[in-house]
């Protein structure tokens, strides 16, 4: 499926997420749209109905794995699914004091059991109606470690991991997955940082850069290049060199 029709996004109210719902809106496209927030949810699907597509805009929390397989399922049996996003993610630091426990316990649960309790859904739905699509939205803080936010780079890590090993698992099954790794993307987690961002792109073009990705079935969708290089060579230097740049960079606030 090159052009889907019926899409399923979590986190859809705000950043990455509402880009991506406004990239695919359109005449013949059936959105479903989830978030938290219901105003900033009603705000996206209004945009997006008015360039044409249905909209079905859903209140849910990521963390609740019953509802979350309910909303897929009764997404699918309403109108197939073709592509479901597992986008859904907040971040973490808190400059000099870190993440507090309450902090990472709440990270990992959205960003890790959120992104399972719509991936594993979406996995048995695609199963029995033949295949599909999955896109798990990770970032580029995934690839090291970094004091200023431990607990949002072990989660991005984990689910990139995750979502790249069951690429090759899911094949048969005819489902394709990708998983996306952006660096920074203009949206209310990157509103909050007080520092340059380097390669700081807009919501509008990290999602036409997403849909490219995904008409292709790349394994890995990264961007923008020079950071994403850096990243990887960063992740390759020794680790006391990566400590001491680390160290030196700047916080979150």
């Amino acid at each position: 499926m090159t052009d889907p029709k019926t899409i399923f996004i979590t986190g859809a109210s705000s950043g990455i997420g509402a880009a991506l719902a406004e990239n695919y809106a359109g005449s013949g496209v059936m959105l479903y749209l989830t978030g938290r927030d219901r105003l900033r949810l009603d705000e996206i699907s209004a945009r997006c109905q008015a360039r044409g597509a249905k909209v079905q805009a859903l209140q849910l929390d990521v963390r609740d794995a019953d509802a979350c397989a309910t909303a897929i399922e009764e997404a699918n049996r309403a109108s197939r699914l073709d592509l479901v996003i597992a986008n859904a993610g907040i971040s973490g630091g808190t400059g000099a004091k870190g993440e507090s426990a309450a902090q990472t316990r709440e990270i990992m649960d959205i960003n890790v059991i959120g992104v399972m309790n719509t991936v594993l859904p979406a996995i048995a739905v695609f199963k029995a109606s033949g295949g599909g699509q999955i896109a798990i939205v990770s970032s580029l803080a995934s690839f090291k470690g970094l004091p200023s936010a431990p607990a949002y780079c072990a989660s991005k890590a984990a689910v990139r991991s995750w979502g790249e090993g069951l690429r090759g698992a899911l094949k048969r099954d005819s489902i394709r997955l990708s998983v996306i790794t952006p660096g920074f993307v203009v949206s209310r987690i990157t509103d909050a940082n007080r520092f340059p961002m380097p390669f700081l792109m807009t919501g509008e073009k990290a999602a036409g850069i997403i849909a490219r990705g995904l008409r292709r079935n790349k394994p890995r969708i990264a961007f923008p290049l020079p950071m994403y290089l850096a990243v990887l060579v960063f992740s390759w230097l020794p680790l006391w060199i990566t400590e001491f740049i680390a160290d030196r960079l700047p916080k979150k606030q």
